[in-house]
């Protein structure tokens, strides 16, 4: 899956974030809204963790990401 197709459905996807990411609240949520940068900011700030890490993360999640995890209409 790509970061697009993340973007585009980012409010179905928090819940799969939150478990992944924990510490981010709901309003880093609504700040990050999809935006990848954003994403890794927060996992930054949140975690203490360098800008590396916290792109290796996202990456990680996004190549996790499948079609199961969008909710079925």
């Amino acid at each position: 899956m790509n970061w697009d197709q993340i973007a585009g459905n980012w409010k179905q996807l928090t819940g799969k974030a939150k478990e992944q990411w924990g510490k981010l609240t709901d309003d880093d949520f609504d700040v990050i809204a999809g935006r990848r940068d954003q994403l890794a900011g927060k996992i930054q700030e949140r975690y203490g963790v360098a800008k590396d890490e916290a792109e290796s993360q996202v990456a990680a999640w996004e190549r996790q990401a499948t079609d199961s995890w969008f909710k079925k209409h």
